[in-house]
């Protein structure tokens, strides 16, 4: 069962570093796409990937298991990234990913409403605090007055919660039995497909002009393949052996990355008080992992019926 555990550690990991770049990836990507533009093209080249690669029809065994199948894929990708890549044309993308990083939160309570063995523990609320505390001077970053933009902070927050419902969904499809490819691809399809009616409203353009400068085509590969059709498996497979309030934890690191990468390829500030930030949410991390009783996976709990 360790091994069981440290493989969803790892996936959780490997993830959210993944995940973590995506945010300037995006505001890249965002120079010469709309943020419909983005989520369509994205998920569209993740969902071709993962049929490739596992192209095994998925039989739903019943109508509930459907419903879920669809909320996810209208939460965890129509609302969350629709409501992120707007946020990111009103706000800095450090920004974006320190407000997102609220997410766990949200998620340890409707897991703690809607899973077994999902329970709230005081170590979970003295990380979230330590991690908060990082992640509000990691937002300074060297700036004396915090920057804030009521619309763009406003969707983040939106999204943080949208991914909760995502999260304890995920958990509960887990449980069903499927292939995660097959439930990651399924996701996809109704996330796609409920971004249709979006369309007309946000002027969509399907010109694939941009995709000839290398930067915009690698920007957009790595979002599709290794953001969404690698990264949405993995995340699946974390929340399944750890559960979604231990795997949601590990969202506390995108503002470290996200800072990480602004610094380097967007040529963003980090300060004294920014690493004071990075220390201070590792921390908190840490404190929130231990939250379950040694031996203990809350993986392994049954979930209540909702």
């Amino acid at each position: 069962m360790r091994e069981h555990r440290l493989s969803g550690h790892l996936a959780a990991a490997f993830t959210i570093f993944i995940w973590g770049i995506t945010f300037v990836s995006t505001k890249i990507l965002l120079d010469v796409f709309t943020p419909i533009e983005i989520l369509v093209f994205r998920f569209a080249i993740g969902y071709i990937a993962l049929t490739l690669v596992y192209p095994q029809r998925m039989g739903i065994r019943s109508r509930s298991e459907e419903v879920l199948l669809m909320g996810a894929g209208l939460c965890g990708v129509t609302l969350y990234f629709l409501l992120e890549n707007i946020a990111l044309t009103y706000t800095y993308a450090s920004n974006v990913g320190v407000i997102i990083s609220i997410a766990p939160f949200f998620t340890a309570i409707l897991a703690h409403l809607f899973l077994a063995g999902e329970k709230l523990s005081l170590n979970f609320f003295i990380g979230f605090i330590a991690a908060i505390m990082g992640i509000f001077l990691i937002s300074f970053n060297g700036i004396m007055v915090l920057q804030l933009n009521p619309i763009g902070d406003l969707l983040a927050v939106l999204a943080a919660g949208v991914w909760a419902v995502y999260s304890v969904l995920t958990r509960k499809i887990s449980g069903f039995g499927y292939h995660p490819i097959q439930t990651t691809r399924r996701i996809f399809f109704y996330g796609i497909l409920f971004m249709m009616p979006a369309l007309p409203f946000f002027n969509f353009n399907w010109s694939f002009k941009p995709f000839a400068q290398p930067v915009y085509l690698f920007n957009m590969l790595f979002l599709g393949l290794l953001a969404s059709a690698l990264c949405f498996v993995t995340w699946s497979l974390a929340v399944k052996r750890l559960g979604a309030t231990k795997t949601a934890v590990y969202i506390y690191l995108v503002p470290v990355i996200t800072v990480a990468t602004s610094v380097i390829v967007l040529q963003e500030r980090l300060t004294g008080m920014a690493v004071l930030g990075i220390t201070l949410t590792l921390l908190g991390l840490f404190i929130s992992e231990k939250q379950s009783a040694p031996g203990k996976s809350t993986s392994e709990q049954p979930e209540k019926s909702s």
